[in-house]
């Protein structure tokens, strides 16, 4: 199993350089950040500096959106990095949160997140594409690589991960859930005529190491209300008897709205209705043992990847705990299972 790191790019952005240099040196494979360019900085102009500043570690969104950004555009920027630093870089997309709704707008269709992934893929490697009735391609980009990994909640947009994505992000750590859309994401690729064990599959989900369960808890309560926004759209979509599994919906019933200026912020105000139970389920907390075990239990449903959320204040303890004790117990059962 891999580790990831995922970071605020809150100024100082030095903060968030030394995170990502801290991340690697405890084991972390690959450092994530939110991309939300009115809430926080800008995330491309800081991946430069991380990679420069690192020898491995690879760098993206988790995740992007087709709005905000001219796709032509968001391509270019990981065929650059990638020329500049090696083939360093990943791309976690869906259809838009914080990025789209702060302006008041809305997320994409899934139409258009299809369309979006195929020109940005292929851009970013190096391939010709097709895009508004012109072929294009980077005459400068040679040899560049790029994965684009799809966030996905709802039956449609899973559907599509499986038709589509090189990889699933899942920014939730219940084990039910997960189980449900890894099959369903593998289902979907295998209708499709892919392999569905070549989709790569990601956890991402807070992340604490300590003993205090009540004030884990409320650094973390942020995230049930972050996902509870996704869960409110398929609700709206689907009903509540869809076949999305109720350890997913029941717990919105109490939400009443959602301040975006203080998206993904430990302690903010509207995620009271999200109760501990959910907090518990939805997030890694408590002592090394306790994350080595739900990871475990992850990695046996198929999970290559767990990307951790470093939004509390026990940070730098956290990645420490994981590198010297977290990781390696994890390599040590994916080499016994072998």
């Amino acid at each position: 199993m891999d580790f990831g790191a995922v970071l605020q790019t809150n100024p100082p952005s030095a903060r968030t350089v030394q995170l990502a240099k801290l991340a690697e040196a405890h084991g972390f494979s690959h450092v994530w950040t939110f991309d939300s360019h009115l809430l926080w900085q800008e995330p491309y102009v800081i991946y430069s500096r991380i990679l420069a500043e690192t020898d491995k570690v690879i760098v993206g969104p988790m995740v992007t959106n087709p709005a905000t950004r001219d796709w032509t555009v968001t391509a270019s920027t990981y065929a650059t990095l990638n020329e500049m630093y090696g083939n360093r870089t990943i791309c976690g997309i869906g259809r838009g949160d914080s990025a789209v709704r702060v302006t008041n707008g809305a997320p994409t269709t899934l139409k258009t997140l299809r369309e979006s992934i195929h020109v940005i893929r292929e851009l970013a490697n190096s391939r010709p594409v097709e895009y508004n009735g012109a072929t294009l391609q980077f005459p400068w980009s040679k040899g560049s690589q790029l994965d684009v990994w799809v966030a996905a909640y709802g039956p449609l947009a899973l559907k599509l991960t499986g038709e589509v994505g090189d990889g699933f992000i899942l920014q939730m750590a219940d084990l039910d859930v997960a189980e449900w859309m890894i099959g369903a994401v593998r289902k979907a690729a295998a209708e499709a005529g892919r392999d569905p064990m070549a989709v790569k599959f990601c956890v991402a989900a807070p992340m604490y190491i300590g003993d205090d369960r009540e004030h884990m808890r409320d650094q973390c309560r942020w995230f049930g209300g972050m996902v509870g926004n996704h869960v409110a759209d398929i609700v709206a979509k689907y009903g509540e008897n869809s076949a999305v599994p109720k350890a997913l919906t029941d717990y919105i019933k109490g939400r009443e709205g959602y301040d975006y200026n203080e998206h993904g912020r430990a302690g903010n105000t509207h995620a009271d209705f999200v109760p501990d139970e959910i907090v518990e389920r939805f997030c890694l907390l408590g002592t090394a043992s306790d994350h080595i075990e739900k990871l475990t239990s992850l990695a046996e449903l198929g999970v290559d990847q767990f990307a951790g959320y470093l939004q509390h204040d026990n940070k730098e303890e956290t990645l420490r705990v994981y590198g010297d004790t977290v990781i390696p117990a994890m390599s040590e059962h994916i080499v016994a299972k072998a």
